[in-house]
């Protein structure tokens, strides 16, 4: 089941923080915390959005700048090609600002998480897929150059901006390692993303973006099993409560200018994935569909839900216009292409039209 991804996130931290526990508990952990990612995928999935421009060290929130709200647009309307070219631009103008480097990573993984996608236990997602591959080494340098380069603004002049690209910069880290079920080097960029997020929010709490990563942190934690729940609580690693967790998402989609999106999108996966509230997940992610109508992304997992709902002309439907929409990145447009006609044929196998 999918939920064994949440535990594995416990085994790892409780590997880093008691290494010298006795062996019992050892044993506790190697049978309960099996696949180590996906809840930091997620944490980090949907805090993608977060990339913010240098700003004042005042609180009330950070506006992006034009020219990265464009590229932004651009990605989530499914054309990362053009977004990149933006950022860049971006990272030519300010090369000592963490921001161009973040928006660049946030392109490179969503071309990353297209080419992930597929069908496991009856769901699309990007699951886990070990080992690295050779591609991996340019975006984990990028990562590496964020929090180098935010870093170096907390020494200068901390504030709730520059810890929130401290925060990003791990998170963004994070995600790839659980992509390729590296248990502890994710657990370790996930609880130094945590840290940042929650010094980010201390400095301004208007920060509404800062919502994202902690929400999940709360979801996730709290979908834990209850042997990895005794674990987690034994090893002293923070607790988490999924209502708050959820609450706090919606603050991010509702307040937030640069995780709206990001939250949205993994929220209503949560609530199909988790949940099994498939009308939920219909409901939290048809606005980014008409809002972003050339993301094929957008439009598969819309789909998946709708099958789930047996709304099959409804499905099918954005099965199709996932298929047709124009995608640059090629090892991304066949995947779209794969998974619409696996989507489709899963209509057919389940009884529906």
């Amino acid at each position: 089941m999918p939920s064994r991804g949440v535990d594995s996130l416990v085994f790892a931290l409780s590997t880093k923080l008691a290494a010298g526990i006795k062996s019992k508990f050892s044993t506790i952990a190697e049978n309960t915390c099996s696949i180590a990612s996906i809840a930091i995928v997620a944490l980090a999935g949907i805090c993608m959005g977060m990339l913010l421009w240098p700003a004042s060290a005042h609180a009330g929130g950070l506006a992006l700048p034009p020219a990265a709200q464009q590229g932004l647009n651009l990605l989530y309307n499914g054309q990362p090609e053009e977004a990149l070219s933006k950022f860049e631009d971006i990272e030519k103008e300010h090369p000592d600002d963490a921001l161009g480097y973040l928006l660049e990573a946030d392109a490179r993984w969503w071309q990353i998480y297209c080419q992930a996608c597929e069908i496991k236990w009856n769901m699309l997602d990007a699951w886990p897929q070990p080992p690295r591959i050779r591609s991996d080494e340019a975006y984990l340098g990028l990562t590496e150059k964020v929090i180098a380069l935010a870093q170096a603004q907390i020494t200068k002049n901390d504030s709730a901006a520059v810890e929130l690209y401290a925060g990003m910069g791990w998170l963004l880290r994070a995600r790839l390692l659980a992509l390729r079920e590296e248990r502890l080097p994710t657990a370790r960029a996930g609880v130094k993303a945590r840290s940042h997020l929650m010094r980010s929010l201390m400095l301004d709490p208007d920060m509404a973006d800062a919502y994202t990563g902690l929400g999940l942190y709360n979801y996730y934690v709290d979908t834990l099993s209850g042997m990895a729940k005794a674990l987690r609580f034994l090893m002293g690693i923070p607790g988490g409560d999924k209502h708050e967790g959820i609450r706090q998402l919606h603050i991010a989609i509702e307040r937030g200018t640069l995780t709206r999106v990001e939250a949205s999108f993994y929220l209503a996966k949560n609530l199909r994935i988790y949940e099994h509230d498939f009308s939920g997940a219909v409901e939290v992610i048809t606005p980014l569909v008409m809002e972003y109508p050339q993301n094929p992304i957008f439009h598969l997992m819309l789909g998946d839900f709708q099958r789930e709902l047996h709304q099959t002309e409804l499905a099918q439907a954005n099965f199709h216009t996932a298929e047709e929409l124009p995608v640059s990145d090629a090892a991304c447009a066949q995947r779209v292409h794969d998974l619409a006609e696996q989507a489709a044929a899963l209509l057919t196998k389940s009884g529906q039209p």
